[in-house]
């Protein structure tokens, strides 16, 4: 009872009202979650009324399951390639485009900057129908599909790679850099053995953002493809929410879900395990002197 009424008279002033705030916001985002993933295990038809569970919706339904039925398994192919090539063309794109942008010393360089914003500001559906009117009225040798999608993810997450990699690039300055230059490296050696390590969790923060944007995105897959052979999970999760809807639907997107948080524990899982390679020696301690022994061999 005593600690019931120090917690109620709150001697210290603690900030409870945000903390309460803060869980009710939590379970209020994350409940329609919960709950669309509990009844993709449902064992009946029904999305509102459980009726037992059951993996039928995910692997044994002959039928309409995610592993039987052909346009749910092709929607899930294509969301993962997509988003596996958007990081593999934006991250690399845009880590040497931040680096042009911190070292572009002019006056238009301010501009790029400012334009390297628009993607964030402009509404989605402008880009979405933008890109359809460039690929089907300018350049007809890209098709609509994966390549015309391809090329509205990377336009879409790129702006994210830019600005993360130039803020990670001013918080390092080019001290370092510049040492390994007097330590004798060649600027090749500097980017590889200096920089790069330095990048590597904005790179890892990069390819994160990179990978939710594309998998999540609808407005741009939706623009971009030229029917059910291009159709990403989100695209068909709403052409199929309107007919004859199971939980199927419920467990494609679950898939999507557990891909997102399977990325998330990989990459946690990589900078542990750097973190703990490198033990307690600071990155730029350890970038130093990779130079160093190169300069000695």
């Amino acid at each position: 009872m005593k600690r019931v009424r120090t917690w109620i008279a709150n001697p210290w002033g603690q900030p409870r009202a945000l903390v309460v705030i803060t869980w009710l916001y939590v379970v209020w985002s994350l409940a329609p979650v919960a709950v669309a993933v509990l009844f993709s295990f449902n064992s009946g038809r029904s999305r509102s009324v459980w009726q037992g569970f059951s993996l039928r919706w995910y692997w044994t339904d002959p039928f309409l399951s995610v592993r039987n039925d052909p346009t749910l398994r092709h929607a899930l192919a294509n969301s993962l390639i997509l988003a596996a090539l958007a990081i593999l063309v934006a991250v690399p794109l845009g880590v040497a485009l931040a680096v042009g942008m911190v070292r572009w010393r002019s006056r238009t360089a301010r501009a790029t900057r400012v334009g390297m914003l628009m993607p964030l500001v402009t509404p989605e559906l402008v880009i979405g129908t933008s890109l359809f009117l460039v690929f089907t009225q300018l350049f007809d040798g890209i098709s609509l599909g994966r390549p015309a999608q391809l090329i509205g993810h990377v336009t879409l997450s790129l702006a994210y790679v830019v600005i993360i990699t130039r803020s990670r690039l001013l918080t390092i300055g080019p001290d370092l850099e510049l040492a390994a230059r007097d330590l004798g490296a060649s600027p090749l050696q500097a980017v590889r053995l200096v920089l790069m390590p330095l990048l590597a969790p904005a790179v890892i923060a990069s390819a994160v953002i990179v990978f939710a944007t594309s998998i999540d995105d609808f407005v741009v897959s939706s623009f971009l493809s030229n029917g059910a052979g291009s159709e990403t999970v989100p695209v068909k999760l709403y052409g199929s929410i309107r007919g004859g809807a199971t939980p199927a639907l419920n467990a494609l997107a679950t898939c999507i879900l557990i891909a997102t948080i399977a990325a998330l524990i990989l990459i946690f899982s990589v900078i542990r395990g750097v973190r703990r390679r490198s033990g307690d020696e600071d990155a730029s301690t350890s970038a130093l002197r990779s130079v160093a022994d190169l300069e000695v061999l």
